[in-house]
């Protein structure tokens, strides 16, 4: 029987958070499915399923992009997908604030703001907090409750919130919201590789 793939999926795709996922990916020894990425997603949930099972090792950090599309769309058919196959073990999931205000909302665990505390209010796309706890406004977030997963953290639009993510500075915030997965999933305590100190401390 083949052993189960360590996921993280992500809920954001454009060019920015690719580098940033990258980046974080390799900076954690895990692998970061590129061919993921897309505004709106492209790839069907079978197709990711393929990309993941030959990634060379784990965490697999996997994105899906709905590019503002109302309800379900393609990404979050593929994220749904993806996170119930049964060859897949998804350890958390990074929900990715946008502007959206089209009811398209999830609860989360815990958010990350732009300055790398944690916080139990919902942020912006900026990462910056807001007024509602566990809750989180974005493009690619509807079916999210539905999802069986040990963690959801938010976070602001990945890659950006005024270069404070910027994937030439390390992608910080992206890179502590995996930590914070890989911690808390138990991924660490099971032996696995830890990456490198994140830039921020965690003062939760």
């Amino acid at each position: 029987m083949t052993n189960p793939r360590n996921v993280i999926i992500i809920t954001d795709g454009d060019e920015y958070a690719t580098r940033a996922v990258e980046r974080v990916a390799s900076d954690i020894g895990g692998r970061c499915i590129s061919m993921s990425h897309g505004n709106p997603s492209v790839l069907s949930g079978p197709d990711l399923v393929k990309q993941i099972k030959t990634a060379a090792n784990d965490p697999v950090l996997v994105m899906f992009d709905d590019s503002g599309f109302v309800g379900e769309g393609a990404g979050e058919h593929a994220l749904k997908y993806v996170a119930g196959h049964r060859d897949i073990n998804v350890l958390g999931v990074i929900a990715v604030a946008s502007n959206t205000r089209k009811a398209e909302w999830s609860t989360v665990d815990v958010c990350i703001d732009r300055d790398g505390q944690l916080t139990p209010y919902g942020v912006d796309k900026n990462g910056v907090p807001e007024f509602e706890l566990g809750r989180i406004n974005g493009d690619t977030v509807y079916c999210l409750d539905q999802l069986d997963v040990p963690l959801i953290v938010g976070v602001g639009d990945i890659g950006k919130m005024d270069r404070r993510d910027h994937y030439e500075n390390g992608a910080p915030i992206t890179k502590k919201a995996v930590e914070l997965i890989l911690e808390r999933s138990g991924y660490y305590h099971e032996g696995h590789r830890k990456g490198t100190d994140s830039h921020f401390s965690d003062r939760c």
